[in-house]
């Protein structure tokens, strides 16, 4: 099982990213996916997260409006696009696969917003 992220980086505030989180080794369809982000001395949160299909989506408040989940099942990828990024969104973000009770986290990707 492997879930390798990608597209982070360092962006000034008000500026974009798009997380990708490609798996494999397992079935993704059926897999309800997550991002989750941690920032320097704070608990780890869930930012956003989408069913099997890709029908519901659900986002902490502090994201909505701002950040969008989707999945392609083809490809077993999840995406984070995130646009107005301000200095707060800084953190390590992992992706986590949620399928029948077994939880498969990615290693995680830093993302800077920094002027």
């Amino acid at each position: 099982v492997q879930l390798v992220e990608s597209g982070g980086g360092l962006v000034q505030p008000g500026g974009s990213l798009r997380l990708s989180c490609a798996a494999s080794g397992f079935t993704f369809s059926s897999s309800i996916m997550s991002w989750h982000r941690q920032a320097p001395g704070k608990e780890r949160e869930l930012v956003a997260s989408i069913s099997t299909a890709g029908g519901t989506t659900n986002y902490v408040d502090s994201v909505k409006g701002r950040f969008t989940i989707s999945r392609d099942n083809a490809k077993n990828t999840v995406y984070l696009q995130m646009n107005s990024l301000k200095p707060e969104d800084t953190g390590v973000y992992r992706c986590k696969a949620l399928k029948y009770g077994n939880i498969y986290w990615g290693q995680g990707i830093q993302v800077t917003v920094s002027s």
